[in-house]
């Protein structure tokens, strides 16, 4: 893997007419600032979301023309709004923002916009704005993530009963891979509604959806089992994040609508 990665706050002013061309890629992680547990640190989504998408710039960047933008670190998390120290986004505020970001960079020569979104509770807002984006300023906008959230029909590890959403088996494995020091292994405790996982419908990753908080299950405020959690299946995970997501810019980069 290359060491370079190719970040839009590094150009200088003529740059931009240089060096971003039709064919240049942005990437926008989101992160979020919000509660995950008595066990792993409020940024845990912005850590993932940034190693992920440094990971995979440093790799395909330079093949595919693709450059990074800065973290967008407060998004909509609002199912963690009970819990002190969350730093949210609403949900207005939030298209107001990603509206404003996608009109900046239609003022450039670049043509697709990716956000990487390492926070499920961003996911629905992000497909709007796709939409939204593509309407205003002609762009060809994505959303991809690290990896799918089991209520949006990724997997989860089995003994969450396909429900590990948040601050679960996977999630915390990766962060004891990316940073271990901000994990507290000792206050990892199994947090799975057992009852819902008997529904077929409503549930998570079932044909209802439904309004929830994250305090709304357990008082904790984590969703899924981290005791099963260890740095060897995190360093896995990451890697297949990374190799994923960089297959997914190599599509990207050549899409234009099955034409």
């Amino acid at each position: 893997m290359s060491n370079a990665i190719r970040r839009l706050g590094d150009l200088r002013g003529p740059d931009i007419a240089s060096k971003i061309t039709p064919k240049s890629i942005f990437v926008q992680p989101l992160g979020a600032l919000e509660q995950h547990g008595p066990h792993l640190p409020f940024n845990t989504d912005e850590i993932v979301a940034t190693a992920v998408a440094e990971g995979a710039v440093a790799e395909v960047g330079e093949k595919l023309d693709v450059w990074l933008l800065p973290t967008l670190s407060y998004t909509k998390s609002n199912e963690h709004a009970w819990a002190a120290g969350t730093i949210l986004l609403s949900a207005t505020t939030m298209l107001s923002v990603l509206d404003d970001i996608g009109r900046c960079i239609s003022k450039t020569n670049a043509q697709k916009l990716v956000f990487l979104n390492g926070h499920g509770g961003n996911s629905a807002l992000l497909n709007v704005v796709n939409r939204e984006l593509r309407l205003s300023y002609g762009l060809q906008t994505f959303t991809a993530h690290p990896s799918m959230p089991p209520d949006q029909g990724g997997e989860s590890a089995a003994s969450e009963l396909g429900m590990g959403i948040h601050g679960g088996t996977d999630e915390t494995s990766v962060m004891l891979h990316l940073r271990p020091d901000l994990v507290d292994m000792s206050k990892a405790v199994r947090r799975v509604p057992e009852k819902m996982s008997m529904n077929k419908h409503v549930r998570f990753g079932g044909s209802v959806s439904f309004g929830w908080l994250s305090n709304d299950f357990f008082v904790e405020g984590h969703i899924g089992d981290p005791t099963h959690a260890t740095a060897e299946l995190g360093a896995r995970m990451f890697a297949s994040a990374v190799q994923n997501f960089s297959e997914a810019l190599g599509e990207i980069s050549t899409f234009n609508f099955g034409k």
